[in-house]
């Protein structure tokens, strides 16, 4: 039960500070022990992760907010750079790539399942996102799971030097737990479950 308590624990953490306990190496470990055991097809590992901290991680999300104040209108920004403001807030940001490369070559390795390889190659970083913050949330550390790509990508790429192969799908952002997550409701166990014996 102890697991399942864990995947209880891990919620969306909107109001996120500075004030973690651990150092930011253990943080890396943490990050990186998640990501390399999470399962992929055909053991393809094609999760790929930049992890930013201090500056890296304001100007991570500076790039976002000046992206979006050059799409959205000057209204709309009011509350959009409100929301920003609060993940730079945080401190650090975890940003979840997958190798294209390695998807390609798994096309071209096996043709018959060519069309599913983009596919799986999503459940690998869905996987590895999760595992990534489940083990955060197990350290009381709170994280959301944001999706600013493919707006920010091409800038994110070029100020972090990010390989041209290496896709954007994701970014976690994480920090001290300074308000608790809101109350969660489930669908209906009768609508989502089927069971047959």
């Amino acid at each position: 039960m102890a697991f399942l308590n864990e995947i209880k624990q891990r919620r969306t953490i909107y109001a996120i500070g500075k004030n973690v306990s651990l150092e930011q190496a253990e943080i890396e470990n943490i990050i990186k022990d998640a990501v390399k055991h999470s399962p992929s097809a055909f053991n393809s590992q094609t999760s790929r992760v930049v992890i930013l901290f201090g500056e890296s991680h304001e100007k991570f999300w500076n790039i976002v907010r000046e992206t979006l104040r050059d799409l959205i209108s000057a209204e709309a920004f009011e509350g959009t750079n409100t929301k920003i403001n609060g993940f730079a807030a945080g401190y650090g940001t975890a940003l979840f790539y997958e190798d294209q490369d390695i998807v390609k070559s798994l096309q071209e390795q096996f043709a018959l399942y060519a069309d599913h390889f983009p596919d799986w190659s999503e459940h690998s970083t869905g996987i590895a996102q999760f595992a990534t913050w489940t083990a955060l949330a197990e350290r009381n550390i709170g994280a959301s799971l944001q999706h600013y790509n493919p707006i920010i990508d091409e800038e994110v790429a070029k100020t972090f030097n990010v390989p041209s192969n290496w896709k954007l799908r994701a970014q976690l952002v994480f920090g001290s737990i300074e308000a608790p997550a809101g109350e969660k409701t489930f669908v209906d166990d009768a609508d989502r479950f089927k069971i047959f014996a």
